[in-house]
């Protein structure tokens, strides 16, 4: 990782923190020079991690003026599981109907990665394995650009600092919902596979929102659309 990455991701980390607490408050305008003194760095990091945080919606970039605090965005986080669950429930019945002695090789070892992370408490391992194994169920569709789309999903996300984990739900229980995943697609139970991927995003979207109090699965019903569109399997 190069110093100008590093000095992009602290920006950024600092940046997403200080919305957070309120020491950037919603409305306010800011310009990259200030921003740039703020952290103690040049404008070119400030720049690039400003373009990172306004893809989750949390700033707008106001031209010639600086950018804007929009805050936390639950809007932002609805759209982005509608499109995950649009896009990874097919995949997984998908990879249920494509099944190979390789994929389950790679399924179980992140499976196996993950439950050594549970247990290390280590969750930055805990989650490259989570997001390998969403990666490779995608895979099996053979479309980089599909692939590359649904990390761009992920990583608004993470920019934006929301994590289930911190506030909602513990590691264990992330990882225990990746196991129907898995369990379906080796049995080649497409309809199973694609009811567990979509359980699993739906209680991450809700959990979510509800941290950023857009509403929880009980009273929002954010995923009926999403869930209506899709064309799920009814039969191996």
């Amino acid at each position: 990782m190069t110093d100008a990455v590093k000095l992009s991701d602290f920006v950024l980390k600092e940046l997403r923190s200080a919305i957070l607490n309120g020491e950037l408050e919603e409305g306010s305008l800011h310009s990259i020079y200030q921003l740039a003194d703020r952290f103690e760095v040049s404008r070119t990091p400030v720049r690039e991690a400003v373009l990172r945080l306004a893809d989750t919606g949390m700033v707008t970039i106001e031209k010639n003026r600086g950018i804007r605090v929009q805050g936390q965005s639950a809007d932002e986080i609805r759209r982005v599981f509608e499109m995950r669950l649009l896009l990874e429930v097919p995949a997984s019945s998908h990879a249920a109907l494509h099944l190979s002695d390789q994929l389950v090789e790679k399924l179980d070892g992140y499976l196996a990665l993950m439950s050594e992370a549970i247990v290390r408490n280590d969750s930055d391992a805990f989650f490259r394995s989570d997001y390998a194994l969403h990666d490779r169920i995608l895979a099996t569709l053979e479309n980089s650009r599909l692939n590359e789309y649904v990390r761009s999903l992920r990583d608004i996300t993470q920019n934006m600092g929301v994590l289930t984990t911190q506030h909602s739900r513990t590691l264990r229980a992330v990882g225990l919902e990746h196991e129907p995943v898995v369990n379906a697609i080796k049995a080649g139970d497409a309809p199973a596979a694609a009811a567990a991927m979509a359980d699993h995003l739906v209680e991450t979207g809700s959990l979510l929102l509800a941290q950023l109090g857009g509403g929880g699965p009980a009273s929002s019903g954010w995923a009926s659309n999403a869930l209506r569109q899709l064309p799920l399997p009814t039969q191996r």
